[in-house]
């Protein structure tokens, strides 16, 4: 979608195989608010772990507030600020911090800055990056019919609160901005 190559492109993705992901390597897409980029899936690592890239342009919200019930979410911010809403408490990240986001927990998280920031997302066990698959294959979770969202949510034990959007756009001060050009 972006111009980049897939990882298949630049190696042999036998599991367990030796290899770099290059920066401009791994599928892209459109979540509806940000982006993805595809750097290591569950079948390269006996499902043990996923990591995914998120560019979010400024004050992006990602999700609306959701739990995962089947793993847990590390993000690493690479560059700008991230802001997380993790239970009752509001967090703020910036370039080299790590936030852990256990499963169970009600969270959300956006870009807090006024530049385009980057988080890299760890995702374990793996398994949910097919989650971000399909909703790219969708055209973005704002594209997708209600039905196939919750259907999509359930096959991956997610649970949803589409209804707190309103709310987090307004209280920490959010867009949800439009696919990049």
């Amino acid at each position: 979608m972006f111009g980049l190559r897939t990882l298949d492109e630049r190696h042999d993705m036998d599991a367990g195989a030796p290899r770099i992901v290059g920066p401009q390597d791994g599928k892209a897409g459109w979540l509806g608010s940000i982006g993805v980029r595809f750097m290591l899936g569950g079948a390269d690592t006996d499902e043990r772990v996923a990591l995914v890239e998120h560019p979010m342009p400024p004050h992006a919200l990602a999700a609306p507030l959701h739990r995962h019930n089947r793993e847990d979410e590390y993000s690493f911010v690479l560059e700008g600020s991230m802001g997380a809403l993790l239970g009752d408490d509001v967090v703020t990240a910036g370039p080299g911090d790590f936030v852990f986001k256990p499963r169970n927990q009600w969270h959300t998280f956006w870009n807090a800055g006024d530049q385009p920031a980057r988080i890299l997302e760890i995702i374990s066990p793996a398994g949910f990056e097919r989650f971000f698959e399909e909703i790219v294959d969708l055209g973005g979770a704002a594209q997708a019919e209600p039905e196939a969202l919750g259907g999509l949510a359930a096959r991956y034990e997610l649970d949803i609160r589409p209804e707190t959007v309103p709310e987090l756009l307004e209280r920490f001060g959010l867009q949800m901005p439009p696919p990049p050009a």
